[in-house]
């Protein structure tokens, strides 16, 4: 059989009913002769009945069908546009596990030959996420949030639009199994809710939650705190337990537990990473108050036996969010710099007070520099 070629000097009907005959050899049950309601409506026709081009031997062949197909979506009047290229997008998403590279480049080339500004593109872009997902290729598509946020101005979506592209986004990294990037596109799904619908985010904000208390290198959450859907979660158990990894101790924790016996459990979450988490967010709370803690206080404070004290340590330095040295004769720790567990107004003065001295340092050495020039 001879590859389909891309009809694209043929008028618009002589290529339909090429791309009939076609789709005729791959099984699809299509007739082969036009319509009549107009090419537009052929072209519906045509996109309906790809199903069996994903079972088709010949990757190439169906390459240059849908180049074909390509050809006539981009010139569909604007007022036809969204639903063609929606029953496209949803063809080539369920072209199950044939052809993956292949229906993710068709949607690549659907998206670059629709105006930039169009949105238009929001559905492709969206197809074009969940097919990434499904087939563990989210990398070679462009998901920088930064990038997408500003496509979400360009193209003018609504609250609803935006939420549904961040949502498919976050769907995307945890079923590729990329949870720190999921973890910021929680947080960027957050955000796109406004105070007047912020109260329908609960499962979302729920989900946030547990999410990031699971990561094992995530430590810092104090950000989710000011996030409005989290904010209307205050007074629930999730929100008592999501502020205790905030700004709580060890003991903290484990009095939620005794009061609320097997909760952590039933959110899915390691009842032992929990532990372990919050003994080194309790220590990260001590070095921020202190330049030494004696092995005692440790021990005492975060529930260790003398012979686990250095381990710990050297977990906790290896995180890089605290710089310090082990005194092993006087048997303390000695702090040089540690990561604060929370950013308010009390740390923004610290670091105020500091530049304050550093600008009089500098000016100090200015002034010896002047003294030691000569006139």
């Amino acid at each position: 059989m001879s590859s389909c070629p891309a009809f694209i000097d043929l008028p618009e009907e002589e290529q339909i009913i090429e791309l009939r005959k076609y789709l005729k050899t791959t099984g699809a049950e299509i007739s082969e002769e036009n319509c009549g309601a107009g090419w537009i409506t052929d072209l519906m026709q045509i996109i309906d009945a790809t199903d069996t081009c994903w079972k088709a031997a010949d990757e190439a062949e169906v390459e240059g069908f849908f180049t074909s197909v390509l050809s006539l979506v981009f010139i569909v009047p604007t007022a036809k546009t969204d639903e063609v290229v929606l029953s496209l997008c949803e063809k080539v998403v369920k072209g199950g596990d044939k052809m993956k590279e292949l229906r993710l480049r068709i949607l690549n080339n659907l998206y670059s030959g629709v105006d930039e500004r169009s949105p238009v593109r929001y559905n492709v872009y969206c197809a074009m996420v969940k097919l990434a997902g499904q087939t563990n290729s989210v990398d070679c598509i462009n998901t920088n949030l930064e990038e997408v946020q500003k496509w979400m101005k360009m193209w003018n979506l609504d609250t609803e639009k935006r939420v549904n592209l961040l949502r498919q986004l976050l769907e995307a990294f945890l079923e590729c199994k990329q949870n720190e990037t999921a973890s910021k596109a929680m947080v960027e799904l957050l955000r796109s809710y406004t105070e007047d619908n912020a109260s329908q985010a609960r499962d979302d904000a729920h989900r946030c939650i547990v999410h990031h208390l699971a990561q094992k290198d995530m430590y810092l959450v104090d950000h989710l705190l000011i996030l409005k859907p989290i904010k209307f979660l205050e007074g629930e158990l999730i929100h008592d337990l999501l502020t205790i990894f905030v700004r709580g101790s060890l003991q903290n924790y484990m009095e939620f537990c005794k009061a609320n016996p097997d909760y952590v459990e039933k959110l899915g979450l390691s009842h032992e990473l929990c532990i372990e988490k919050m003994r080194f967010l309790t220590f990260l709370s001590m070095a921020s108050d202190n330049k030494e803690i004696m092995f005692d206080t440790m021990e005492q404070q975060l529930n260790l036996s003398p012979d686990e004290v250095e381990a710990f340590l050297i977990d906790v330095v290896r995180t890089q969010l605290v710089q310090a040295s082990i005194d092993q004769i006087q048997r303390k720790i000695i702090i040089r710099w540690s990561q604060h567990r929370t950013f308010g107004r009390q740390q923004w003065q610290q670091l105020r007070d500091m530049l304050e001295r550093w600008r009089e340092n500098l000016g100090t050495v200015r002034n010896n520099l002047q003294q030691l020039t000569p006139s």
